[in-house]
Formats: structure tokens, C-alpha cells, sequence
């Protein structure tokens, strides 16, 4: 199972919020790039990179931050956050992104999002599904669709998607663990998914878990800042999956 920190960006520093809630905001580094290194340092490889200045703006804004990162360090990064045409694709991509998520604008405008699996893909399109209550949840969760979770991923692998990345509101930023049920049943029932596990990750002991349910990566944000899993264990669990 692969290891994706996250770094969440508003204002050019890395923050976290507690369920998508914006008044939550802490920063933690006023710069991304020295906490790129850091993972990369430790044998990460991978980076889930969020413009929350974007998700809120509806089109790609920290593409800067991606750019430095990018150029500054091997690790592979999927972006995300507010991207909404063919043209911030091309900036995200441009500016070294390996595979991009789209959540919202799957929900709102699938055609458009249908458009980027055959321009550009599906290896590198990233379906962002979040949920509440099995619900999709689109703009930066300030709003719950009518779309049921698993017939709407389910929708998207016909189409071609591979790559998910499920979170779910509920438990994201709370380091209350992860929604294990839920992962077992989107991978029961979602055939050929590669399912990548966001939201709540609290202990190192949740990682083996989550590998055994068969997720094929998850992305671990909070946990890493407030020191619940450190580093270390995170560079001798990959050594061990290596």
C-alpha cells in the first residue's frame, strides 16, 4: 500500500483543517517545500497536494507551490483543488503534477470530467469522491449532493476511472481513525478500484489494516504533524513493503 502525506496550501503555507471547515485552519509550516523534503528524506515517494486557495476560487491558484515542489524534490504528486477546466489541467500538469483529482466537477459537470479520462488518461485522473453518510460532498464539502457514494464510483469505473481517493467528512482531521467499513464495502462492491483511503488516519497500526482491506494507498495528513506517526515509522514500513 502506497504512503501519500498530505500537504494542504492556503495563502502559499501548509495547514490543516478539521472536516473541511476553513475557520479551522492551522498552520503548521509557512513553507511546503521543507516539509516535502522532509517526507522525501524519510523513503516517501509519493505527495497529495492540496490548493485549498483553488477549492475556494474554483480554478488553480498555488500551481507555484506544485511547481517548487516539483522541481525541488523526485517526490510523485497528485494535485488537487478547484481545478475546473482543460486549462488548469495544463498548468497543473505543466507545473509537474503526475496525476491530478477532480471531485466537484465530476459531480456537477461530468461530461467535462469524462473529457479529461480520454485527454489525458485514467492513470492520470484521480477520482475525488468525499462523502458524508454515504452522500458525495462537493465544493470543498460546503455542500452534500444527492449522489450515493458507491453507485457514483461505480459510474465512474465504467467510464474508465481507476484511481479513487475516498474521504469521509466525518472522520477527516479529527484523528479519530479511519472509516474501515466503509472501505470494505466500496472494495467489495467496486470491482477493479484502486482505492485510495483518506480521512482520519490516527495510529500506525490503521496502515496494515487499511493494506490488508486492500486499499492501494492512503493519505495521512494531521497524524503526521501532531506526531502521532512519525516519520520513522512510516520509512520502515515502506522498507518492509519494499
Amino acid at each position: 500500500m502506497r504512503i501519500i502525506p498530505a500537504i494542504d496550501i492556503i495563502d502559499g503555507k501548509c495547514v490543516r483543517l478539521s472536516k473541511g471547515d476553513y475557520s479551522t485552519k492551522k498552520i503548521y509550516n509557512e513553507n511546503p517545500l521543507e516539509i516535502a523534503k522532509q517526507y522525501e528524506n524519510h523513503g516517501i515517494e509519493y505527495l497529495h497536494l492540496v490548493d485549498l486557495d483553488g477549492a475556494k476560487a474554483s480554478h488553480i491558484v498555488n500551481h507555484k507551490v506544485l511547481e517548487t515542489i516539483a522541481t525541488k524534490t523526485n517526490l510523485k504528486i497528485d494535485f488537487g483543488g478547484g481545478l475546473k477546466t482543460d486549462e488548469d489541467l495544463r498548468i497543473a500538469f505543466e507545473s509537474g503534477a503526475g496525476q491530478i483529482t477532480g471531485g466537484s466537477i465530476a459531480v456537477k459537470k461530468p461530461e467535462v470530467f469524462k473529457s479529461w479520462l480520454s485527454k489525458f488518461g485514467a492513470d492520470k485522473i484521480i477520482l475525488g469522491a468525499d462523502a458524508n453518510n454515504e452522500k458525495i460532498a462537493i465544493s470543498g464539502w460546503l455542500e452534500e449532493s444527492d449522489e450515493e457514494l458507491i453507485p457514483f464510483v461505480k459510474n465512474y469505473i465504467q467510464e474508465g476511472v481507476s484511481y479513487v481517493i475516498c474521504t469521509d467528512i466525518a472522520k477527516d482531521g479529527m484523528l479519530e481513525g479511519p472509516s474501515f467499513d466503509l472501505y470494505e464495502k466500496m472494495l467489495g462492491e467496486l470491482e477493479g478500484v484502486k482505492l485510495i483511503a483518506s480521512g482520519g488516519i490516527s495510529k500506525f497500526e490503521e496502515l496494515p489494516r487499511l493494506a490488508e482491506l486492500g486499499c492501494e494507498g492512503t493519505i495521512i495528513g494531521k497524524a503526521i504533524y501532531e506526531n502521532k506517526i512519525s516519520l520513522r515509522q512510516l520509512e520502515s514500513y515502506i522498507l518492509k513493503s519494499n
